[in-house]
């Protein structure tokens, strides 16, 4: 179910997976079967999420970060894939962050 407030411009979600009102599903991301991405949710271009994953409002996940299968993320939950942000970073290196099987990530 994709809800009609939602703005999902990928192709590549699973069967079963709900996307809820206020989210941004960018074109290239990849979402598994069986998820429920919570309203208010930001999802970038280089993103893979897997099977029965939850994440819950508020979180934005940026490029480079793969969440593996049964994972569950909690509400605002903020993740960074620079290890030293700065505006306008002409040396700015994208940092990749693997979110493992079976984990739970805690609110905020």
């Amino acid at each position: 179910m994709l809800h009609p407030l939602s703005d999902v411009q990928s192709l590549t979600i699973g069967n079963n997976t709900n996307i809820w009102q206020f989210c941004v599903v960018l074109p290239e991301a990849k979402i598994g079967d069986d998820c429920n991405i919570c309203s208010h949710c930001f999802i970038e271009n280089e993103v893979s999420i897997g099977n029965r994953v939850t994440i819950k409002c508020g979180v934005q996940i940026w490029d480079g970060i793969t969440i593996e299968d049964d994972v569950f993320i909690g509400p605002n939950v903020t993740f960074c894939n620079d290890r030293y942000p700065k505006s306008r970073n002409k040396d700015w290196k994208m940092e990749k962050i693997v979110v493992k099987k079976n984990a739970a990530i805690g609110g905020g």
